[in-house]
């Protein structure tokens, strides 16, 4: 039996006797007093991790998983109350610059889901609406290359890509040098051209209000600069290297296997076809910033979310290498709180009013995978206004009652 801090304390004072069945004596008078003590510390066991089957998922009460459901309400009120205002027709082109791939003439009001211990304990709005989720898709290319080094298709992350991959992509001196790990900390300087677009993000027409300004390239691995085409080289290098579509990789041996639905779709842009042993294959992308990229509903994001916050585990199965997703969450040297592809809060700067442990796949939008180790908590939210996250986060944590 779990006896908590309090209960203990309770029988020091009384010197009450500990053994497998606990005996205690106390004055009649006592005994509301004994109630009052222990109930917390029964609120207190965490439940077992709950893995929902496919095509079900339960629900249980706040209180039955240690949070306020008043304080909940208010969170889910506030989120609400946040919509994204993101139009695709009006804000795409002008934001990211001529548009390459597919995008939806509509997308879903913002919605979202909370688990708590693999619960859901909370949600609003069309939690099945398939949208873009633009660079959270960065995260799921992660973890696909996760599945390459635990199938031995990259024997180390540090091994030069131009060892694996020989398309004239690498060939240059500079490119040469580049790792799988820097292409995976956004730190590989990558210099050149994919699906017409460079590298350099230099012009409004192509790269819209995201263009950059020239500057000096770096040395691979001592410079980060979050760059959509070198995440779409990184794309190309990993489908190569699979010989097959990455999306067939992601549901085969991870999305299948957590019971997503069969809705998503991960997709490249109109001129991101190649031939792969024989087949016309479409190289996807990182996001959806000129189109094509991820578009997945909230409740399959979900299922993500819980397969990474329980460290790549789904019931007795480990998918994803624990070791891979610690080095994941571990800040590079060069970038901003950034690990492989996934935001970090290590500092406390991205969610002041979170956990330093958590972390979040993010695409714009805004669209969001937050992963809370500390509370056992995944909440996916899509389609709202970027800055209003931390303001959630504290509302989320503040309704966390007991472990």
């Amino acid at each position: 039996m779990i006896i908590c801090d309090r209960l203990r304390a309770l029988r020091e004072e009384k010197k009450l006797p500990m053994s497998r069945s606990l005996s205690i004596r106390l004055p009649l008078f006592e005994l509301p007093l004994l109630v009052a003590a222990f109930a917390p510390c029964l609120a207190a066991q965490k439940l077992a991790t709950y893995y929902p089957a496919p095509g079900q998922w339960q629900k249980k009460s706040p209180a039955e998983l240690g949070m306020d459901a008043a304080k909940l309400q208010q969170a889910i009120e506030y989120a609400q109350a946040h919509g994204s205002t993101w139009d695709f027709e009006k804000d795409q082109v002008r934001t990211f610059g001529a548009v390459l791939g597919p995008l939806p003439k509509q997308r879903a009001a913002t919605n979202g889901i909370i688990l708590r211990h693999g619960y859901i304990v909370a949600e609003f709005g069309d939690t099945k609406a398939s949208d873009p989720v633009y660079s959270v898709a960065k995260s799921f290319l992660s973890t696909v290359c996760s599945l390459a080094v635990a199938q031995g298709l990259i024997q180390n992350v540090n091994d030069p890509v131009a060892k694996y991959i020989h398309d004239g992509g690498y060939d240059s001196p500079h490119n040469a040098k580049i790792t799988w790990k820097n292409h995976l900390q956004q730190a590989s300087e990558w210099e050149g051209t994919m699906w017409g677009k460079n590298a350099n993000f230099l012009g409004i027409e192509q790269f819209g209000a995201g263009q950059m300004k020239p500057r000096a390239i770096e040395e691979p691995g001592s410079h980060y600069e979050y760059n959509d085409v070198r995440i779409n080289r990184f794309s190309l290098s990993l489908l190569r290297l699979f010989g097959k579509p990455l999306p067939e990789v992601l549901k085969e041996n991870i999305m299948d296997q957590i019971g997503a639905s069969q809705n998503w779709r991960w997709m490249g842009y109109n001129n991101s076809k190649l031939d792969i042993n024989g087949r016309q294959v479409e190289s996807v992308t990182g996001g959806t910033r000129w189109g094509g990229g991820l578009w997945i509903n909230s409740e399959d994001l979900a299922r993500f979310g819980l397969l990474i916050l329980n460290h790549g585990k789904w019931g007795n199965r480990q998918m994803v290498s624990e070791q891979w997703l610690k080095d994941a969450v571990t800040p590079s040297e060069h970038g901003p709180d950034y690990g492989y592809l996934w935001w970090l809060n290590t500092e406390q700067k991205q969610w002041p009013g979170g956990p330093a442990s958590s972390f979040a796949a993010i695409g714009n939008g805004s669209n969001t995978i937050w992963i809370d180790p500390d509370h056992d908590i995944v909440f996916v939210w899509h389609w709202y206004q970027g800055a209003a996250m931390d303001g959630m986060v504290q509302r989320i944590v503040a309704a966390v009652t007991s472990q």
